[in-house]
């Protein structure tokens, strides 16, 4: 429905006689206006089922006229209908002699819709840099809104560069200008940095720029909404790596109430905060479709899995900057006279994570490295007090530990972090905080029998129990390193070993000198 309806504007509301208005009419209509369609078709089909009864049309009518008034629609036709038998299609049935309004067909036909994209400010989102040769240098892409002409000074975002149109170039040959709908190729008078996911502007009216949005959140995929996870964000021809908040409020379809809720599940919709890792250019999707609607992507499988609507950038975005330092990374390093990295150990509970970072950090700490030790347990006693083990509670676990430790590198520590870190997505995630080279990840691989059986704090036993849920490895999963940069087999290596190993890697990485 919401890819459907994305570039529609009218929609046809299908309801059967026999069931009338339900949940999942309601949940249509309720994306319908979301996605800013304003007319709508409602075909009562199946009539000839309910006896091509007046009343059971009236009543599913005045029901949902009801409803439509709440979510804004401007224009609602009814029309009562049997597909199967033809009955006001095309012609008018004698079965609904009560009925006089308009054919289904016949209205889809002549009803005028259409919203004029060429009367706003020009927008064009650069689809690909165009270098044929050394001589061209022109930005291809869509029209998305308004109109330019030759000699239109332009404004890119969210870089904020200007200059002056110099050629808009077809296949067909050179316009003086390109609207709403055109593919082009516009070429500037001056040389100034334009990439992919850029979008050109009419210079006095630019879109906006930002990295924090509220939006609307529709939910398309069987796994839940994860706060925290980090997924891709599609807007115009943008990709870039996206999170969401806790939901402020999950939208009852039924009675359109705000709901407290702490994920989105499959088909649900919300309103929660997004964080981007850099700015994009965007207009609210009531002012433009195309510059305010995205899609969200899961990293690891590349399926879609939601569409949103930006209402607004957040305030911080344009109030909060990062602080430069002047005693940087580089700084700390030679003052240690080491580099800094994170040696992430993952793996099962009882696997020996605590057991070979501790000894790995007596190892470097009496190597002279400065080190920190960031343990699961101890984390959860303050910093993450306040999280359970559900897997969105796992997720911001994860999430604040990787940004500590992100903190702690640019300190230039070494930081042994020790932590189960169930899922492969909030690990790649630690990865990408710091720069390449500056992450180990370390797969202490260790059974789940071998791990069972240690169950030193007694943990499988509960789980085994029911005493215990969302255990990893007993009714919540763990998704092993592909590639993880050190691979422990504690069936076959002591700890000590294990850290000898570890520091031999460090060492040969110039991490320890």
């Amino acid at each position: 429905m919401v890819t459907g309806a994305s570039t529609a504007e009218l929609a046809v509301i299908l309801i059967d006689a026999r069931r009338g208005v339900l949940t999942q009419t309601r949940r249509h209509s309720y994306l319908v206006s979301l996605l800013g369609i304003r007319q709508v078709v409602v075909a009562v089909n199946k009539l000839d089922l309910v006896g091509y009864s007046q009343d059971v049309f009236e009543a599913i009518e005045a029901e949902y006229r009801t409803f439509a008034a709440q979510i804004g629609f401007d224009d609602v036709v009814c029309i009562p209908m049997s597909a199967l038998r033809g009955d006001n299609i095309v012609e008018p049935s004698p079965q609904t002699a009560w009925y006089h309004g308009p054919m289904f067909l016949g209205f889809l036909e002549t009803v005028h819709v259409g919203r004029s994209s060429q009367e706003g400010p020009f927008r064009m989102p650069v689809q690909w840099v165009n270098r044929p040769h050394q001589n061209f240098r022109g930005f291809s892409g869509l029209v998305v809104g308004g109109r330019v002409r030759v000699g239109d000074r332009v404004r890119v975002v969210p870089s904020g560069q200007i200059s002056t149109v110099a050629r808009i170039a077809t296949m067909d040959g050179d316009l003086e200008e390109a609207v709403a709908e055109q593919s082009v190729t516009i070429l500037l008078s001056d040389e100034i940095d334009v990439s992919r996911g850029d979008v050109l502007c009419a210079a006095e009216s630019p879109a906006g720029s930002a990295d924090q949005f509220e939006a609307h959140v529709v939910w398309m995929a069987e796994h839940e909404m994860l706060p925290g996870r980090p997924y891709l964000l599609k807007l115009g021809t943008s990709t870039v790596p996206a999170s969401l908040s806790r939901p402020k409020y999950r939208i009852d379809v039924n009675s359109l109430e705000h709901v407290a809720a702490t994920t989105l599940a499959l088909n649900e919709i919300g309103v929660c905060n997004l964080n981007l890792d850099r700015p994009v250019a965007f207009d609210p999707y009531v002012e433009s479709r195309d510059m305010g609607g995205f899609v969200l992507v899961d990293r690891l499988t590349n399926a879609t899995v939601g569409a949103g609507m930006l209402h607004f950038a957040l305030r911080r975005a344009q109030n909060v900057h990062w602080q430069a330092l002047e005693i940087d990374k580089d700084a700390h390093a030679a003052l240690n006279g080491h580099r800094p990295c994170v040696v992430w150990f993952t793996g099962l509970s009882g696997a020996g994570k605590s057991s070979i970072a501790n000894l790995l950090e007596k190892r470097l700490h009496a190597l002279g490295v400065h080190t920190t030790l960031l343990d699961g347990d101890n984390v959860r006693h303050g910093l993450n007090k306040d999280l359970g083990f559900t897997e969105a509670d796992r997720v911001e676990n994860i999430r604040r530990v990787a940004e500590v430790a992100r903190l702690m590198v640019q300190a230039g520590l070494v930081v042994l972090v020790s932590f189960i870190s169930p899922f492969r997505a909030e690990r790649r995630m630690a990865r990408e905080m710091v720069e390449p080279g500056e992450f180990w990840e370390v797969f202490v691989d260790t059974p789940l029998a071998v791990a069972e059986q240690r169950d030193v704090k007694g943990l499988y036993g509960k789980a085994r129990r029911g005493e215990l849920t969302n255990f990893t490895g007993i009714d919540s999963p763990y998704e092993a390193p592909e590639h993880p940069e050190i691979r422990i087999d504690t069936t076959a290596t002591t700890p000590e070993e294990a850290v000898e190993e570890i520091a031999r890697r460090l060492r040969g990485e110039d991490v320890l000198r």
